[in-house]
């Protein structure tokens, strides 16, 4: 059997517009456990580093500042030693640091008294001031007061503009009654040079060693939950019937999921196996009784047994009817079901080609090879036998049915006709079951009310519409199984 295009009926021709496959692209996206693991001991780890970063520069920044207050308080001890008080005020001897001798040299010393108004006023000064007075902030006289003895620290300005590090003591000196402050500062620049270096190669480091312990996080959830994405492929094989189990080993923690992922799969299938056999006891017990009556009214003339006959044959069908789609519901259950659609259109074609061989009727098909029907073999030849007997029917020369994927795991397969079609009043109608559209055409008219069930019980549907060959076009809408 050709297409219309001369092309081979297995190779796959166009599916109507509808049948794309955009499902992939625009699934909802879940939580991913991967991403939570990482985000979360990234997070940790940085916080970790800026306040281990954040912890190393202000140390080593609080000891060079140390270090600097032991170099002041030296100093003052030494202006200290050197200052007496005399008759006529406060007498200084020599310091013999040269820094505080050399003019603008970064370290410098202040001798000050308080003065009213809570102000300092300068008494003597080392050469390297040039004549300038280290600055103090307002505040410093009454906390110099409060802490008398203590020796207070602050930031100032020098002489040159540069940052001091200044601190400052209020003492009591022997043969005088007004207490003296004493003031020495120091060029903290070479200090914050130091600290700014120490912060630079610190947070690089912290960086270097986040950014790998990042990497190795990564490496690790990977590697860590690669059995958890290996049970969710296995998972996987077992919803697109690759695979009937699981069969793999896994670590300690999730080796009990699987397990019990095989025991709801073997509860599922004895579930099934149990309503097949409760159906097939149930279509033996019921079809027994009936075909008797039917034989005892058939061996007799009369309206009795005309009644009884009608009456068992309308039984007869709605038991085949209720039987079918109980069967059918049953094995929409099971997972793992794929049939697929090339190899049964081949088959229906075939077959019906030949029982309408005298009519020649030309069944022209295509479905892509690696298109599967998600459920029972069975079922789908019910399915398309029966719309593809009916499309035969009513052609007078050609049928064709094309079959192809289309959004959220469906797929659609079209049969259409050349014949008279059918007006779209009584569309509706000829889905119900036992209607028939023509009493002079053989048949029960239960086969598209069997192809609606069946489809419904999949989850699927059916509409019928005009066909552009001229005749009826029926549309069917079923699962697909995934690739």
């Amino acid at each position: 059997m050709t297409d219309e295009t001369g092309g081979s009926a297995r190779d796959g021709g166009a599916v109507p517009d509808d049948s794309r496959s955009w499902g992939r692209w625009f699934g909802r996206p879940g939580r991913s456990l991967t991403r939570r693991l990482i985000w979360l001991a990234s997070a940790w780890i940085v916080l970790a580093l800026v306040l281990t970063g954040w912890a190393l520069t202000t140390q080593y920044q609080e000891s060079a500042l140390r270090r600097l207050g032991n170099v002041l308080s030296d100093t003052i001890d030494e202006v200290v030693v050197a200052t007496n008080a005399g008759p006529d005020g406060l007498v200084i001897a020599e310091i013999m640091d040269a820094r505080t001798q050399r003019p603008l040299s970064g370290k410098y010393w202040a001798v000050a008294e308080p003065a009213p108004g809570d102000r300092l006023r300068v008494v003597a000064r080392s050469g390297s001031l040039a004549g300038s007075d280290l600055s103090a902030p307002a505040e410093l006289p009454p906390r110099l007061a409060a802490g008398f003895g203590e020796t207070i620290s602050y930031n100032a300005t020098g002489p040159r503009g540069e940052r001091l590090r200044v601190a400052a003591s209020m003492k009591q000196l022997p043969g005088r009654d007004a207490p003296v402050v004493f003031m020495a500062g120091i060029d903290r620049s070479n200090i914050d040079a130091d600290t700014r270096q120490f912060a630079t190669f610190t947070w690089t480091a912290l960086l270097i060693l986040g950014l790998g312990l990042v990497v190795a996080v990564f490496l690790q959830v990977q590697i860590g939950l690669r059995p958890l994405f290996s049970l969710r492929n296995e998972i996987a094989d077992v919803r697109k019937g690759r695979a009937a189990r699981i069969a793999r080993s896994y670590p300690l923690e999730i080796q009990p999921l699987a397990e019990q992922v095989n025991r709801l799969l073997d509860h599922n299938q004895e579930t099934v196996e149990r309503q097949r056999t409760h159906v097939g006891n149930l279509a033996h017990a019921l079809k027994t009784p009936l075909s008797v009556m039917l034989a005892e009214a058939g061996s007799q003339k009369g309206p009795l047994p005309d009644m009884v006959r009608k009456q068992t044959e309308v039984m007869k069908a709605q038991v085949d009817h209720h039987l079918r789609r109980a069967r059918a519901a049953a094995r929409a259950q099971m997972l793992g079901e794929r049939t697929p659609v090339a190899e049964v259109l081949d088959e229906m074609a075939v077959m019906l080609e030949r029982v309408f061989e005298e009519k020649g009727v030309e069944i022209d098909w295509r479905a892509p090879d690696e298109l599967s029907f998600r459920g029972e073999r069975q079922d789908l030849q019910e399915i398309l036998g029966n719309l593809m007997e009916n499309a035969c029917k009513w052609a007078r020369r050609r049928v064709r049915v094309s079959a192809g994927p289309t959004h959220l795991g469906q797929m659609v397969v079209v049969v259409e006709d050349d014949g008279p079609g059918l007006p779209a009043e009584q569309r509706e109608a000829a889905l119900e079951r036992g209607a028939r559209m023509d009493e002079t055409t053989p048949g029960s008219g239960l086969g598209l009310s069997i192809v609606v069930e069946l489809t419904r019980a999949y989850g699927g549907r059916i509409t019928l519409a005009d066909s552009d060959l001229g005749g009826l076009k029926a549309l069917l809408e079923l699962p697909a199984a995934e690739a």
